[in-house]
């Protein structure tokens, strides 16, 4: 079975539970995925990372779900370019073959999009596309 851990907001329940749902009916294990965390648990917060990054180090698939958020197209935040950028990193300098899949290109506008727009054109990552609604 192959594996998938799921990047992105943890602000948009919705969408979450969508893409969690995609990937296991087409037979993936869902490893991780954004959940909120009290924010006054310092312990949690650490623990919540700690796993998410050892989930990242076995999986096949990294999913971000760069969904439209406060008004910005393809909105990717602190924390998941960090993750995105790990799996890069694994895959380029520690042998790892993880497929990485972005839903959509980030704006302009945001502060990765150039090196997301570079990591496109390299064939490092790749844009899923919104799957039609069945």
């Amino acid at each position: 079975m192959k594996t998938v851990v799921i990047s992105g907001s943890s602000k948009l329940p919705e969408a979450i539970a969508y893409w969690r749902g995609y990937f296991e009916g087409r037979g993936y294990q869902v490893l991780d995925y954004p959940y909120p965390l009290p924010p006054d648990q310092p312990a949690a917060l650490a623990e919540a990372y700690e796993r998410f990054y050892r989930h990242l180090d076995t999986t096949d698939t990294l999913f971000l779900m760069n969904e439209d958020k406060n008004g910005i197209k393809g909105y990717i935040g602190a924390s998941a370019i960090a993750e995105l950028t790990y799996a890069i990193i694994a895959n380029l300098n520690h042998n790892r073959s993880i497929d990485i899949i972005i839903l959509q290109e980030p704006s302009p506008d945001q502060s990765c999009y150039e090196e997301v727009k570079f990591w496109l054109d390299q064939g490092w990552i790749h844009l899923i596309g919104r799957p039609p609604m069945s």
